[in-house]
């Protein structure tokens, strides 16, 4: 990815995405909301939108894949918006201090060469499409915002590709972790 996008995820009671479940895995939950709204560019700001919370990340080159893992990545992966992509799932995460105060190459190694977080998912590609958002410089409430978006004939495919991340050496690192799945309906 060569350029950044601001990204706020705003959770209020318009938006494209009606929110079917909030789910805290670990720690604290998020306030309830009945829609979200991801709006691309600006960040949105709490005295511009009336929200029960907005979550803002910026996209930026991937940090812990090889040049190989990228283009294996970029050749079988989905866009977003996919006309038959109706459900979609944003998963909010922190990790501990433990695993910034790791050096680049040890977090590398866990994530990769240990948890084979790249290798283990492709096969779940292109059926679900992602895009990472970075909240950690931003002073934001999580490190993380990965959206998802998929068909509902893949959900069941969802559940075990999350599942299967969950069990890495790399989520034994999470403090805080919230699944939000959604449908898109008509604005």
């Amino acid at each position: 990815m060569s350029s950044t996008l601001h990204v706020s995820f705003v959770a209020a009671d318009s938006g494209l995405w009606r929110v079917r479940s909030v789910t805290p895995i670990i720690g604290e939950t998020l306030a309830p909301a009945a829609r979200i709204d991801v709006r691309e560019g600006a960040i949105a700001t709490p005295e511009a939108v009336s929200a029960a919370w907005i979550l803002r990340g910026v996209t930026s080159h991937p940090r812990y894949v090889t040049a190989v893992e990228r283009d294996g990545l970029r050749a079988v992966q989905a866009g977003l918006g996919r006309p038959e992509a109706t459900h979609a799932a944003l998963i909010p995460m922190t990790k501990s201090d433990a695993w910034w105060a790791l050096a680049q190459d040890e977090r590398r190694a866990i994530f990769e060469e240990r948890s084979h977080h790249v290798a283990g998912t492709l096969k779940y590609l292109p059926a679900i499409a992602r895009r990472l958002h970075h909240s950690r410089e931003l002073g934001e409430p999580f490190d993380f915002l990965t959206w998802f978006e998929y068909a509902p004939a893949h959900d069941a495919l969802f559940d075990e590709l999350v599942g299967l991340l969950r069990a890495t050496e790399e989520w034994k690192y999470v403090v805080r972790e919230v699944d939000l799945r959604l449908e898109r309906v008509a604005p």
